[in-house]
């Protein structure tokens, strides 16, 4: 029961992190990703068969601490952007700001609602696990590097001179740098983990009740 939940969280997460940067995107001036039918909810329109399906449930099998994934990249025209560098940062960072917001939206209704009149149940579990999952999804992609979110939101908020040499270089190592910063290194735990597993916690122990 509780990897179908994660399974369902997992879904729930990435769709509403990509159904926002979509939205954001159609917002802006570009329709492409809403033409491209990116701006539901419905998880098949942004799975991808490796980042969505096998790694995570891969990394649930094995008992990873540390449960990560990707869906689909939105697409988006910069041509149809008033200000692409800017507006790029805005898209990227809607993604992970989703993920907060539900989980705080999460949180009020576990502790108005849920928790008073349901104290023990599966849907109680169910939410403290849709709160996780969405808590590592933004966290995890506000890392500063391509091709998460972070990397354009870095470039977004570096002078124009500086954004384009940063961008040109995490174009070029940005995934060589992410699989660094995935791959088990210290005593079998990522530095990704080392540097984010902090952060991660404090926020659901904020939005969790104890």
């Amino acid at each position: 029961m509780v990897i179908l939940f994660w399974i369902l969280a997992f879904a729930v997460a990435i769709s509403i992190h990509e159904a926002a940067h979509a939205w954001m995107a159609d917002r802006l001036g570009d329709p492409t990703a809403r033409l491209n039918g990116r701006m539901t909810l419905n998880p098949i329109a942004h799975a991808d068969l490796y980042g969505t399906i096998l790694i995570p449930l891969f990394l649930m099998f094995i008992g990873s601490p540390f449960v990560f994934g990707w869906a689909k990249p939105v697409p988006v025209d910069p041509f149809n952007l008033k200000d692409p560098k800017k507006d790029s940062a805005i898209i990227s960072f809607a993604g992970p700001l989703a993920n907060i917001l539900l989980s705080i939206l999460l949180s009020l209704i576990l502790r108005v609602v849920i928790i008073p009149l349901f104290p023990v149940t599966y849907f109680t579990q169910l939410i403290y696990i849709l709160i996780r999952f969405n808590i590592v999804i933004a966290v995890f992609n506000l890392i500063p590097v391509h091709p998460l979110d972070g990397g354009k939101i870095l470039v977004g908020l570096l002078s124009d001179k500086i954004g384009r040499k940063v961008d040109l270089f995490l174009n070029q190592y940005g995934t060589i740098l992410l699989l660094m910063l995935i791959f088990p290194l210290i005593r079998g735990v990522s530095i990704i983990s080392l540097i984010i597993s902090p952060l991660i916690n404090l926020l659901i122990s904020l939005l969790v009740p104890g």
